[in-house]
């Protein structure tokens, strides 16, 4: 069985231009998931897909030894376009075992870690699970746009410790077979294991304030 670590970065950013590669903690965004995915010891490989030469140039300087390079079609690198269509493309275009595992890791979660990876990979198997994401746990009250209380009796308003929250995806990682996919066209499909990484992982880059307090939370937990 091939563990295939799947990371979809794209040029085009209206928000941040070329965000994938803006430096980071000294390196470019994308390094930090490339770097966790390849120091994971579940993954065989590394597949970054992109649709920049600027962005593969980057990549390739990592000099990373599980990673590879899928030039992917610009039809499915757009503001529109779906992460599961980059997925569906790859894997129509590369001949994998039904068993094999791809794992979806977004850039923009860059607090990801090899360890999370290999945890949450190992819960996987043990929980005899069709697929996994990683979420964090938020003891935070929610409510909807027409003001009901989502996860809990507002009239009995429970102490946090008493509280035991609800979990968010936090969208660094997912684990799915590739015929799982390929069948479902979803990265997630049939029993579902849920990876619980720790609350600061909820932060994704989406804004450039993002940049700064990512980076001071990298200065707290990473060890790179």
């Amino acid at each position: 069985m091939t563990n295939i670590a799947f990371i979809p970065v794209r040029g085009g950013s209206k928000s941040i231009p070329l965000k994938n590669i803006k430096l980071l903690a000294g390196k470019p965004l994308v390094y930090w998931t490339a770097k966790a995915a390849n120091d994971a010891v579940c993954i065989d490989k590394v597949i970054i897909a992109t649709d920049s030469m600027e962005i593969k140039q980057t990549v390739i300087d990592f000099n990373l030894s599980k990673v590879e390079i899928y030039d992917r079609k610009a039809e499915n690198a757009q503001d529109n376009s779906s992460t599961e269509s980059v997925m569906l493309e790859y894997l129509e275009n590369n001949k994998y075992n039904n068993d094999d595992l791809l794992f979806l890791i977004q850039a923009t979660s860059p607090l990801l870690k090899s360890e999370f990876i290999n945890e949450m990979y190992n819960k996987f198997i043990l929980d005899s699970a069709d697929s996994a994401l990683s979420c964090v746990l938020s003891k935070r009250f929610f409510w909807t746009h027409n003001g009901k209380s989502i996860n809990y009796d507002y009239k009995k308003r429970p102490r946090r410790q008493n509280f035991d929250g609800i979990f968010m995806e936090n969208g660094a990682c997912y684990i799915n077979s590739i015929k799982n996919i390929l069948k479902e066209k979803n990265r997630l499909s049939g029993k579902i294991s849920v990876y619980e990484m720790p609350e600061y992982t909820a932060v994704e880059i989406d804004e450039p304030d993002d940049f700064l307090l990512i980076e001071k939370l990298m200065e707290k937990y990473n060890d790179d």
